[in-house]
């Protein structure tokens, strides 16, 4: 039986999900994008899961980009009503999880997996790592949505450097940018995310994703228009038990004991 392409762990409220083609750099084809979206489904149901991770198998790479066979056997209208609608698909789930999500990134994120960790809220990278978007190499550009996601998140300018040379960068110079958290030794990069990961579990997962959505939402907003959100979501925030425990037990002087109600 072959191997899964996702492996997809428990630990505690955390799941992690790893892309597990090693040897071919963890690089996105149909199936394991399908694989993905089914497995990134399961931990966003799964009401014990409260933060997901995602990182890559092996030593080499987080994703490594699409599938270069899989992408010169294309046509456009096919690749278009195909893969890429289904990527754009699993991608802006991703980005639009109610639940915190880590990238854990530990060697090459080029292409898509630049992409994917574009949609991700926290990004750890292993003083290994290397980000870019390389498709110009190749005749292509970013189509994942990376051409629109880098240019909303970094300057233009060096978001457009890094598209038209197709350049990769080092972990250090992508925390430089603002696309990463920080960076960590490789042998300590799983350890720091799910260190990480916990400290935000132990949070209210209500309040993390009444969060989250006036982030996203607000983001879309001219800034009275997102003023006025946030001032809705507070209120509806003082609604919650969670709040209200949250605010008993500071004054208690003891740990809060959030139910996510």
């Amino acid at each position: 039986m072959a191997d899964p392409l996702i492996l997809s762990e428990i630990r505690g409220a955390v799941a992690v999900l790893s892309f597990n083609r090693p040897a071919a750099l963890n690089a996105i084809d149909a199936a394991t994008l399908r694989a993905f979206e089914t497995a990134f489904a399961a931990a966003e149901a799964d009401a014990a899961v409260r933060v997901i991770v995602i990182t890559g198998a092996g030593e080499k790479a987080f994703v490594a980009g699409g599938d270069i066979r899989d992408l010169e056997s294309r046509q456009g209208l096919a690749h278009y009503q195909e893969f890429a609608e289904d990527i754009h698909r699993v991608f802006s789930r991703v980005e639009a999880c109610d639940k915190p999500t880590i990238a854990a990134v530990n060697g090459f994120a080029l292409g898509g997996g630049t992409e994917l960790l574009l949609c991700t809220d926290l990004r750890l990278l292993a003083d290994t790592a290397r980000l870019g978007l390389p498709e110009i190499n190749l005749g292509l550009f970013p189509g994942a949505g990376g051409t629109q996601r880098l240019i909303r998140e970094i300057a233009s300018c060096r978001a457009r450097e890094l598209m038209f040379t197709g350049d990769h960068i080092t972990a250090q110079e992508a925390v430089a940018l603002g696309l990463a958290n920080r960076v960590v030794p490789k042998a300590e990069l799983m350890a720091e995310t799910l260190k990480l990961a916990e400290r935000i579990a132990a949070k209210s997962p209500l309040i993390l994703k009444l969060l989250k959505r006036t982030l996203r939402q607000g983001s879309q907003m001219a800034l009275p228009q997102a003023l006025a959100h946030e001032q809705a979501m507070i209120g509806l925030v003082l609604d919650s038990g969670d709040a209200h425990e949250g605010c008993r037990a500071f004054l208690e002087k003891r740990p809060a004991q959030f139910s996510g109600r």
